[in-house]
């Protein structure tokens, strides 16, 4: 498998915060900041980057759903976050896919373990992240999605 390695700025975000119920129903809370950040139309400058990213943190078992904020946008409410950015190494897979998922997530630690200039950078607050890089009308056209997942990295 080929990897990419990129780097995210740092970026301020409304956070879901903690949840450890993973219901993404509307009722849910995962559901309902989802509804927030997908009814914000980022303008064209912003609209270029992923904007939203679901964390896992593997301490508590529980998913952060982050929203990058450009200045004036809307925090819907949430609490807003300090994110530092950093490298990571992606990769991507069907939405839903989890057999997939879970094999090309231990082939990129196998990867970056194996590597003399990356280690895994995995703590408090910089955790592993993905992110839906279809478009919804293609979503909608096709009926799945891909995901892009990302493991932090620095260098060693």
């Amino acid at each position: 498998m080929d990897f990419r390695i990129i780097s995210l700025p740092p970026f301020r975000a409304a956070s879901s915060g903690l949840v450890n119920d993973f219901d993404f129903s509307p009722a849910g809370a995962l559901g309902q900041f989802n509804a927030y950040f997908s009814a914000i139309t980022p303008s064209p400058r912003d609209s270029f980057m992923p904007r939203d990213f679901l964390c896992f943190d593997g301490e508590t078992q529980g998913m952060v759903w982050l929203f990058a904020l450009s200045e004036g946008m809307d925090n819907g409410g949430y609490a807003v976050v300090d994110c530092e950015g950093g490298f990571y190494v992606t990769y991507t897979y069907r939405d839903g896919d989890e057999e997939t998922n879970n094999r090309l997530y231990q082939e990129a630690v196998a990867y970056i373990e194996a590597s003399e200039v990356l280690e895994l950078d995995v703590r408090p607050g910089h955790y592993a992240m993905g992110h839906i890089i279809t478009p919804p009308e293609i979503i909608a056209a096709q009926g799945w999605a891909q995901m892009e997942s990302f493991i932090p990295v620095k260098l060693k």
